[in-house]
């Protein structure tokens, strides 16, 4: 070093002295999900609203990619659907809640975070999922980017999840949706909802 004892610059310095000299390269604006500005509304009664999210992907025993797609109602906390899936595409994800609304239904309202295949960055922040709810009479409603609380109990949900299912993860993706099956019947049958009685 040429000079040890001396105290070196800040970065905003350095930035601004680089800056001045043409040499940093402006970064385009990160183009966002649109925001969701409606009030939610409260929930009574079974199928008003469903959360739905993707419990973050992991590796399964065989290296294959698992992404479990989580489908909630927020009245009673019942699991409706918790699909292993190989990626977040629009085509699976609508293939498993097409076997859902077989099985439950329509609801009224689909809640869900701004994340692929949810939401996307065109107006109003409708993605191809979320307008095939709409052309169902499903209101799509999107929680506010950075905060999880918004849905917490499916948040909740997601962490027994992973501790009942993900450690140790399965061998392959049969194996692992098997095992979602299994805990679906648990956390719907056997495990109480303290706040429900």
């Amino acid at each position: 070093m040429r000079f040890p004892t001396l105290e070196p610059p800040s970065l905003t310095t350095i930035y601004n002295v680089l800056n001045r000299a043409g040499l940093i390269d402006k970064r385009r604006k990160r183009q966002r999900v649109a925001p969701y500005r409606d009030p939610f509304q409260s929930v009574t009664a079974p199928n008003q609203v469903w959360s739905v999210d993707f419990k973050g992907q992991f590796k399964l025993g065989n290296g294959q990619w698992c992404y479990p797609l989580t489908v909630m109602d927020h009245h009673s906390r019942f699991l409706l659907a918790c699909c292993g899936l190989e990626t977040t595409a629009t085509e699976p994800t609508k293939h498993c809640f097409e076997n859902v609304f077989r099985e439950f239904g329509l609801p009224l309202r689909i809640r869900s975070d701004n994340g692929v295949p949810f939401a996307s960055k065109a107006a109003g922040g409708l993605s191809a999922l979320s307008i095939w709810w709409i052309k169902l009479g499903i209101h799509p409603e999107r929680i506010q980017p950075g905060k999880p609380q918004q849905n917490g109990q499916h948040e909740r949900m997601h962490r027994t999840l992973k501790q009942a299912v993900m450690q140790p993860v399965s061998e392959s993706m049969a194996a692992q949706q098997h095992q979602f099956r299994e805990f679906s019947n648990l956390y719907n049958q056997q495990r109480p909802h303290e706040s429900l009685q």
